[in-house]
């Protein structure tokens, strides 16, 4: 039966155990790696400090990569290949695939934590100061109280993005499929560029804040040298002819690092500080005063990080002095 097999099906009918091994641990270490930010979310019952415009980029990047991975004629092929070779040997020349399916599975996740944890106006202890605030500083749009709409527009961006995608590609598969590989670099280009711009406004986001928020750290720790070795495992398998797959993972791994540097330098700025850290009142009050100055919208409350708008309803009688002057 092998003797009927095409080059490509012979190779990846004999797979590699090195390789099977190196591909399911990335799998395994993506999933790990975006636990963190998933749990911070729920805990703080909220998705303050993450930006909208990275949420809706992000999952529309994922979204163009998992795209551009399936539809590349190198990935159909494998997939034909797996009428005529064992199991094992289909799971493990499909493990590029499902490891990109996991990272998108798992940012989509985040956009609908984004959605169901993001901020009501209901949740700011009083109004005037959020429009005080928003009148000086040109930024705060982006973070002012009435923006529960701007998540109801991620989710239906992002959706209507992912059906045009998918309805593209069927349409390109079906009715001019020498047309894949050109429709397969488009969307990888296309996801390189939006993980690009993914990473300013969320970089622009924390830098007004000087704050990471909801942002997890960890979860940065993981994935910023996660990006280069998992694009170097694709480019492995994929070859040169990939370029438009892996090269989304490198710019990803760079901008991250960026914005890894900058919140480690947040969070030591306020570990030095004392926020937080044992200071009683005052240095409560100064986390507090952090959260109104640094995140332009009014919010006078703040976690241990200034940013949490929901504890100070919880913490308003607890003998903390409130903003009242």
């Amino acid at each position: 039966m092998k003797s009927h097999l095409s080059p490509r099906c012979e190779k990846l009918s004999q797979p590699n155990a090195a390789e099977f091994s190196v591909a399911v641990f990335i799998i395994i270490g993506i999933l790990v790696s975006y636990l963190p930010q998933h749990y911070k979310i729920i805990a703080r019952r909220s998705s303050r400090g993450l930006s909208p415009l990275f949420v809706l980029l992000g999952t529309v990047s994922g979204t163009a990569s998992i795209a551009n991975v399936l539809t590349l004629p190198q990935s159909t092929e494998d997939m034909g290949c797996c009428r005529d070779i064992s199991r094992f040997a289909c799971a493990s020349a499909l493990l590029g695939v499902v490891q990109i399916g996991v990272q998108w599975s798992c940012f989509f996740f985040i956009m609908l934590l984004f959605l169901i944890f993001f901020p009501r106006p209901s949740s700011r202890p009083s109004t005037p100061p959020s429009d005080s605030t928003d009148s000086t500083d040109p930024s705060s749009s982006s973070t002012s109280p009435p923006t529960y709409k701007s998540a109801i527009l991620v989710l239906a961006l992002s959706l209507l993005f992912f059906l045009a995608t998918l309805l593209g590609s069927i349409t390109i598969l079906y009715t001019t499929p020498s047309h894949l590989q050109a429709w397969a670099n488009f969307l990888g280009l296309t996801g390189t560029l939006l993980a690009a711009i993914q990473y300013i406004p969320q970089i622009l986001t924390t830098w007004r804040l000087q704050s990471v928020g909801s942002l997890s750290v960890p979860m940065m720790c993981i994935q910023t040298p996660g990006s280069f070795v998992f694009a170097a495992s694709l480019a492995v398998r994929l070859g040169k002819s990939g370029w438009s797959t892996w090269g989304l993972f490198i710019v990803t791994g760079v901008l991250q690092g960026v914005l890894l540097g900058m919140s480690l330098g947040f969070l030591w700025r306020e570990r030095r500080g004392g926020v937080g850290m044992g200071k009683g009142v005052n240095g409560r009050e100064a986390g507090t005063e952090q959260g109104v100055n640094g995140n332009g919208n009014g919010n006078a409350g703040g976690s241990r990080d200034g940013s949490d708008e929901q504890t100070p309803l919880l913490s308003n009688g607890d003998g903390r002095v409130a903003a009242s002057g």
